[in-house]
């Protein structure tokens, strides 16, 4: 692993049209950080996520992973740095039509690294990483409840073994026990991987719970990236709205915060 940030965002410039909506941001993510991204509606949080792994290219500005720029270097270089991270989508992106061991097996199968007797064991091993049991691999993923398909979408996010693990609203949608439940996974797994972990969320439970350090979103830019603690010292609206309204008092009250 590169001895530099494993996430490393300079300048960066986003543009919809006449919308300018990231203006000379700039983040670095060092390996076995938990950092969570907020921001308000529209702030752009997940297009920066996107351009992360490189599913968009801001209009300026650079993006490396692991010391690297994101399409540098030839096909194959790019395909192994894409390896060295995973991804779980907000709805869990799961294929509809490919039972749960299918959906598991899917990046492994692309690649051609395992046989068909390997994929079962992986797609096993990997069940049992986000605690799920060995029959749910033959399940569809409609006949799922959405904290399974959390976890089913996780499985496949770790197919690769990845060092970097990318969250987009991880926890949204699920009812607050297996909203906690999810998180304890996440932390459990961020510890016995060495995992470095950023999650875009609105949830100040899953934030408090999780994050090693906070990057706050607003007027086009990061405003505040440090820990919890210092993220609240801060005077920003947005930071007083976010974090010190009813509903955020009440989150940080039930993680032992007195604010």
């Amino acid at each position: 692993m590169s001895a530099g940030p494993v996430v490393a965002l300079h300048d960066i410039v986003t543009r919809f049209g006449a919308n300018l909506v990231h203006d000379g941001l700039t983040l670095e993510i060092q390996a076995g950080e938990i950092v969570a991204l907020v921001g308000g509606s529209g702030s752009g949080k997940t297009t920066l996520l996107r351009h992360i792994i490189g599913l968009t290219r801001p209009a300026g500005g650079t993006v490396r992973l692991f010391g690297e720029g994101l399409r540098d270097g030839t096909v194959h270089e790019r395909i192994a740095r894409q390896r060295r991270f995973g991804v779980l989508f907000q709805q869990g992106a799961l294929f509809s039509a490919l039972t749960v061991g299918e959906n598991i097996a899917f990046p492994l199968k692309e690649l051609g690294v395992a046989t068909d007797a390997e994929l079962r064991d992986l797609v096993a091993l990997k069940l049992a990483m986000v605690e799920m049991e060995p029959e749910h691999a033959s399940l569809m993923p409609a006949e799922l409840s959405g904290g399974m398909v959390k976890r089913a979408a996780l499985a496949r996010a770790l197919a690769l073994e990845p060092e970097l693990l990318l969250l987009d609203e991880p926890t949204a949608g699920l009812d607050p026990d297996r909203s906690a439940a999810f998180v304890r996974l996440i932390r459990s797994l961020h510890h016995e991987l060495g995992l470095t972990v950023v999650l875009v969320t609105h949830d100040v439970d899953t934030l408090a719970a999780l994050a090693t350090r906070i990057a706050v979103l607003a007027e086009r830019r990061i405003v505040s990236f440090g820990t919890l603690e210092e993220t609240l010292a801060q005077d920003h609206p947005f930071i007083q709205r976010f974090f010190l309204g009813e509903h955020g008092r009440n989150a940080l009250a039930r993680h032992g915060g007195n604010y």
